[in-house]
């Protein structure tokens, strides 16, 4: 196994050898997007899409913070937006239909958690169509408090010789959810948590639009 992708699972069984599917044989799903910050994901996704390689028609993205500089992309793309903060809620429960009303009332297929910081509960019709992409190769620095250069300095401190992303569906739990896909790089002897980052998110550009897709072919 290389650097460039760890092993792929989907309902965390092995699937095989990776492959490809040609963009034109697949249905654009239509896709909301949920962010909490400077939306680079959301970014690449969006590129990857104008390239023609990413079979997803994104209708609507939700931010948990009104003030995330992923807003004003998205809204410069044409796309929809919202803010729904947390705060706001009396209970999880209520944060979650907030968070789904929209997105049923788009017709949205797929969810997909983008440097999202809140915990969200899956209602059922919304089970199986919620993805999230964790910088780090789960189940090694996930859970509760484990995001953005956190994840990358707690791997350094570790001493591992490589990290990587995993994209998963989402359940109730933090992290949790069966595995679509990983990919995985080297960690240097030098590295910081920001070159880590970095290193890292090169590999989040490639793992969420083939997770997409291989969800897209299914």
């Amino acid at each position: 196994m290389g650097f460039e992708e760890a092993e792929i699972r989907y309902d965390s069984r092995p699937l095989g050898s990776s492959f490809s599917i040609p963009s034109d044989f697949l249905m654009d799903v239509p896709t909301a997007v949920l962010i909490s910050g400077g939306g680079t994901t959301l970014k690449n996704l969006l590129a990857v899409r104008k390239e023609g390689n990413l079979p997803a028609d994104i209708r609507l993205v939700i931010s948990s913070s009104a003030s995330a500089k992923g807003l004003d992309f998205a809204t410069a793309e044409g796309i929809a937006t919202a803010v729904v903060q947390k705060s706001k809620y009396p209970s999880d429960e209520d944060y979650s239909q907030a968070i789904f009303d929209p997105c049923r009332e788009r017709g949205i297929g797929l969810v997909v958690m983008a440097g999202f910081l809140k915990h969200v509960l899956i209602p059922e019709d919304y089970e199986g169509r919620v993805i999230n992409i964790h910088p780090s190769l789960i189940p090694a620095f996930c859970g509760p408090g484990m995001y953005g250069r956190r994840v990358h300095q707690a791997a350094i401190d570790k001493g591992v010789h490589f990290s990587g992303c995993t994209v998963h569906f989402v359940d109730n739990h933090y992290d949790n959810g069966p595995i679509i896909l990983q990919r995985s790089c080297p960690v240097e002897p030098t590295d910081t948590a920001e070159t880590l980052a970095a290193r890292v998110f090169e590999e989040e550009c490639l793992a969420l639009p083939e997770a997409i897709r291989k969800i897209a072919s299914k």
